[in-house]
């Protein structure tokens, strides 16, 4: 590579930092069990030991996404302890995520659930969550739901609609001025019928009724196969209502697989996307980058380490594409050019570039070969095994 593109590729990567989940730390798995593994994280604090594991080798993942219920089980009450752990380990809580599906009291729902204390219940649980996100410092609250209906007739899909528009304006109400609420959607499961927030449109327009400070959040995994990911993101980008991402890749439905492993080509699209904006109105794009992925087979934290650095490629690679160049093309209707400049730059091998740039930042130049060779995770291995092979209740 020229020292232009080893520019653009730095240039890229100053600007790219994307957040871990902590769940994708524990022993998670499909609705049909877990495999469980000897290393993974059995507390809040395990979680953010191995975050913090993966930051101190990538430099890029300063924050994890926390899970209330799972993370913070004492409710404001955890967020004491949540400071210690993230001085303590070097990366910050991150996004806060209300859960709003997992007890047997939303079987039914819960902003959209029949029965009026169910739905007072939910709200109370997320004025809980945005009160944590302020005593951490967290900017966004993240909100996904699995409300919806399983057979036709069983619902009052409009009045459903009615009341999620109530519950996301008296959420926002809650906000400090430099919070965000983030919701997102997803087609189906486990409602098969109809979902309350089903798609993007449904979700900009209770965003635009919840308040100003409300942004969508696009998961890649919650998309039908055939859907075209990165037009979605134009749209939200030209309407100024992208708000973050939950990265992970899929083959069939909502996966979980690890970034870029089915089909790298997509995420560069999406970043390509936004490096265009970007490149074309001189404006910054205020996205949230998250990973969220947690499927059982992989090693938690080389499954992460994996992931944050094909996002580092990716990134860096749809950075290379001449946004000048490319609207020439466009305007021109020179479709082999135009498409060429996107093939091009994903051909490019970035890898030189980007070890240049971890060097640069006294970080290891291969972030998976200083894993493996640091001794911490047979480490957490004899720590953890004893634990680990009692099993867990809870998801994550």
């Amino acid at each position: 590579m020229d020292s232009s593109t080893n520019e653009k590729v730095f240039a890229a990567l100053e600007s790219f930092r994307i957040e871990l989940p902590s769940w994708g730390f524990a022993n998670t798995g499909t609705r049909f069990g877990k495999f469980i593994q000897p290393a993974a994280a059995t507390t809040t604090e395990e979680k953010f030991s191995d975050a913090g594991q993966v930051h101190l080798l990538t430099g890029v993942c300063p924050t994890v996404a926390l899970h209330v219920l799972w993370d913070c089980p004492d409710g404001v009450e955890s967020s004491d302890e949540i400071k210690r752990f993230a001085s303590r380990y070097g990366v910050a809580a991150g996004s806060i995520n209300p859960n709003l599906f997992q007890d047997q009291e939303y079987k039914y729902g819960s902003f959209g659930n029949p029965d009026e204390a169910v739905r007072r219940r939910a709200m109370d649980h997320t004025h809980v969550s945005i009160e944590i996100a302020k005593r951490l410092h967290s900017r966004d609250i993240s909100f996904w739901f699995a409300d919806g209906s399983n057979y036709p007739g069983t619902a009052n899909i409009r009045q459903r609609k009615q009341w999620f528009e109530d519950g996301l304006k008296e959420a926002h109400r809650s906000l400090s001025p430099d919070q965000r609420m983030l919701v997102e959607y997803k087609p189906f499961e486990p409602a098969f019928y109809h979902t309350d927030i089903a798609d993007w449109g449904m979700a900009l327009l209770l965003s635009r009724a919840a308040g100003p400070q409300a942004k969508v959040l696009v998961d890649t995994g919650h998309h039908y196969a055939a859907q075209n990911i990165e037009q979605i993101v134009a749209w939200l980008l030209s309407e100024n209502m992208l708000g973050g991402f939950h990265f992970n890749d899929r083959r069939y439905a909502d996966d979980d697989l690890t970034m870029g492993s089915i089909d790298p080509y997509q995420v560069f699209r999406i970043f390509q996307e936004i490096h265009f904006f970007e490149q074309e109105t001189g404006q910054r794009a205020d996205i949230a980058y998250m990973v969220d992925q947690s499927h059982n087979l992989k090693g938690k934290i080389e499954a992460m380490i994996q992931t944050v650095t094909i996002a580092q490629q990716l990134f860096a690679k749809a950075a290379l594409v001449d946004a000048k160049e490319l609207a020439v093309a466009q305007k021109k209707c020179d479709l082999v050019i135009a498409e060429s400049f996107l093939q091009n730059a994903f051909a490019t091998d970035v890898r030189p570039a980007i070890q240049e740039w971890r060097e640069s930042k006294g970080l290891p130049r291969d972030p998976m070969k200083a894993f493996r060779e640091s001794g911490y995770l047979e480490r957490i291995t004899k720590d953890r095994a004893a634990r680990n092979s009692r099993g867990v209740t809870s998801y994550a």
